[in-house]
């Protein structure tokens, strides 16, 4: 299918009366996009204007706006395992070296620079580095000054000069957008994500398209040119590693108060068993025998804290 033979009807999908989600794929790097068209509720004027006027007082209340949300999901070395072949005979897959090293690094409007790092778990392991070559409007977070230099090259530069505050972010990331709480939740994922506004008049489109493009061939950037020296990943993995790290003792205390309340269900169910079967003045004697080992142990931590 060609562009102009295209309708917007066959390239959008309507998932609400405010997103268009659409879907595509084809580049040798990339696996898939999938991209997201957000529209404000005009639909219901009272929640438009509400979120219009928030937005004047709360800085972490978004302004209604158009806006496009793209995520391309690198193939990373795994074609065998994401190209479908006839019969899943991947023997005859030619497979490309389109693996490329793992860390988190994004470009970010300064007006939405906060709210980011809070809201992504991948953005609050970097660090953020303003960058001269870049407008005063953006910043840089990163996880090392030479990620940056690789990969701020002068047509990247260009187009977000081009694009100007309609360009809201550009995140390279191998980590969960959400904390993760399990270790399985930890395993990378390596995208791109970009995010802007689209300009109200159709004429004004032009100044996002060189953006969009350098989005959509960034994973080819990433192959040829994030392969950085041993000392700079290792930083990198042993932010992912004290994570993980974390995310295990976490899981192991989280197992062991399990077994804790097992057990002590388990007494209770046995001590009511032994209650059961006892006249009322053997129930008497037991009780008045469990008071006082429970004063016995009360009186020896007292003497201890002494």
């Amino acid at each position: 299918m060609t562009p102009e033979s295209a309708s917007t009807d066959s390239l959008l999908n309507e998932k609400s009366p405010q997103e268009f989600t659409s879907y595509a794929t084809g580049r040798q790097n990339v696996a898939f996009v999938d991209i997201k068209v957000k529209l404000p509720k005009r639909y219901n004027p009272v929640t438009y204007w509400m979120d219009y006027t928030f937005s004047f007082f709360w800085e972490s209340w978004p302004a209604p706006a158009e806006r496009i949300e793209a995520t391309s999901y690198a193939f990373d070395g795994k074609e065998k395992d994401l190209v479908p072949v006839p019969a899943k005979d991947s023997s005859s897959l030619k497979v490309n070296n389109s693996a490329y090293d793992g860390f988190v690094w994004a470009i970010v409007h300064k007006s939405s620079m906060r709210k980011f790092r809070q809201d992504r778990y991948d953005a609050s392991i970097t660090f953020t580095k303003e960058n001269a070559k870049l407008p005063p409007w953006v910043t840089v977070m990163t996880e090392s000054a030479e990620i940056t230099e690789a990969l701020l090259t002068p047509e990247l530069i260009k187009a977000i000069e081009q694009a100007g505050h309609e360009f809201e972010y550009l995140i390279v990331t191998d980590q969960p957008t959400d904390k993760p709480v399990k270790v399985e939740e930890a395993t990378p994922r390596k995208r791109i994500s970009l995010s802007m506004r689209i300009p109200s008049a159709s004429d004004a489109y032009a100044s996002n398209l060189p953006l969009f493009q350098q989005f959509l061939g960034f994973a080819d950037k990433l192959v040829a040119s994030a392969h950085f020296r041993a000392e700079v990943m290792r930083k990198v993995r042993n932010v992912r590693e004290a994570e993980i790290k974390k995310l295990r003792r976490a899981d192991e205390e989280g197992k062991a108060e399990e077994r804790k309340v097992a057990t002590e269900k388990q007494k209770k169910e046995e001590r009511e068993r032994i209650l059961r079967g006892m006249t009322a003045d053997e129930q008497r004697k037991y009780l008045d025998r469990e008071k006082e080992k429970e004063n016995r142990r009360s009186t020896k931590k007292a003497t201890r804290r002494a």
